[in-house]
């Protein structure tokens, strides 16, 4: 049987299908337990005496959530459909751009009844891969918001107390927050004495703070152009607030590192991928929650990079062939493998010398950066397959025979 799902917050539509394409039941199921129960009474009267040889596949637009973990747990193949992909099927099916959705639940079940067996199932991942993700996500998600709000605190500045840009390097530096939170305004800072900037850099575990303060005086002092008072005072009240932000941001990101350190500590892979060049804990733990641990995953080291998005991809027509970065892609994953990528070039020389390979062939910086991470990624599928650590002669030693002949 085939289960079309369309998912909401607060109920899924579902469509049951027949190998035949014949509609076997639709219905509107609440989320959580109630919902769950009345889908496996449907299933169970359906598949009636033949319960126990009847294969059920779900289609669904998401991956995870309570509702697709008791999926898997009832024993059903659940295929994560790319709402993109759903999308583009929906158009098969018609062109009048009508969409509901029962109707979305209908096209899943077919699609999943058509094109089962090249949809990807929802990856069987441990409760330990689970939890590195959850706590990295938040982390890496934090960091974006501190991003966020140091651009938000730069661009106020810029328009009324240039001086605190020239003054200060980190915006979202301990010091610098405190000794802002302290004076917002211009003609406060400039009231700042040696004594209070240097309380603020020794707490903050700042070296030279003599000399320092001394510049940091100087420079709140220096004549800049600003604006009224009444102005001035609405833009302190606005920093002030993400000052606040800011500050709470800090200490959290600070308390979630602990947590994805000791999450990832316990997983069994971490040996394994901290052993890679370029891999701390922190990108270590992002790179195992976005590949995730279930050994079946990924057929092979390609299978990895294309989900990676690190591979290239083709088009050809004609006479005309072209080679193109991969722009749908996860950006968490990514990121951290291009982060490791970029740090291979201070402690691999094969990685160096790799990357140094492509600059002679023309390519830019960022796409022979990507070409190293795609074959980092092959050189940690390897490793992980294999259960083996890194070794720098063995991981490069196709790329030494290429050199050398």
């Amino acid at each position: 049987m085939f289960v079309g799902d369309d998912w909401a917050e607060d109920h899924h539509d579902i469509e049951v299908m027949d190998g035949s394409s014949r509609r076997l039941a639709r219905a509107r199921l609440p989320e959580g337990v109630a919902g769950m129960a009345r889908l496996h009474a449907i299933l169970g009267e359906l598949a009636g005496e033949d319960a126990d040889e009847v294969e059920v596949l779900v289609g669904i637009e998401t991956d995870r959530g309570p509702w697709v973990r008791a999926l898997i747990t009832a024993g059903y193949t659940v295929l994560a459909v790319n709402p993109l992909q759903a999308a583009r099927f929906r158009d098969r099916l018609g062109v009048s751009g009508a969409k509901s959705d029962p109707g979305d639940a209908h096209v899943l079940a077919d699609m999943v009844r058509t094109h089962g067996h090249e949809l990807r199932p929802v990856a069987g991942d441990s409760a330990q891969a689970e939890a590195v993700k959850v706590v990295t996500r938040t982390h890496k998600t934090l960091i974006w918001e501190q991003t966020r709000h140091t651009q938000r605190l730069r661009h106020a500045l810029r328009d009324y107390f240039p001086a605190a840009l020239v003054a200060f390097d980190d915006l979202d530096a301990a010091d610098t927050l405190e000794l802002l939170g302290k004076a917002p305004t211009p003609a406060q800072a400039a009231r700042l004495t040696v004594a209070q900037i240097s309380a603020a850099l020794k707490r903050a575990r700042r070296r030279n703070v003599a000399a320092k303060a001394a510049a940091i005086q100087t420079a709140l002092r220096a004549e800049h152009l600003g604006q009224p008072e009444a102005v001035t005072a609405a833009y302190a009240a606005s920093i002030t607030a993400l000052l606040a932000v800011l500050t709470t941001l800090n200490t959290q990101i600070t308390a979630l590192q602990g947590q994805v350190e000791a999450h990832f500590g316990q997983h069994p892979a971490a040996e394994v991928i901290l052993s890679q060049p370029g891999l701390g804990v922190v990108l270590g733990a992002r790179v195992l929650a976005e590949f995730g641990d279930d050994p079946a995953r990924y057929a092979s080291a390609k299978a990895r990079k294309n989900y990676a998005g690190t591979s290239p991809i083709t088009r050809a027509s004609g006479k005309k062939k072209v080679a193109l970065a991969r722009y749908v892609h996860n950006d968490r994953l990514i990121d951290a493998l291009l982060a490791q990528a970029f740090s291979t070039l201070r402690v691999s020389p094969n990685a160096h010398a790799y990357y140094q390979r492509q600059r002679a062939r023309g390519v830019g910086h960022n796409a022979a950066l990507r070409q190293l991470a795609n074959r980092l990624v092959g050189i940690l599928h390897g490793c992980l397959k294999t259960g083996t650590r890194y070794d720098e002669a063995t991981a490069w030693s196709h790329h030494a025979e290429l050199t050398t002949s």
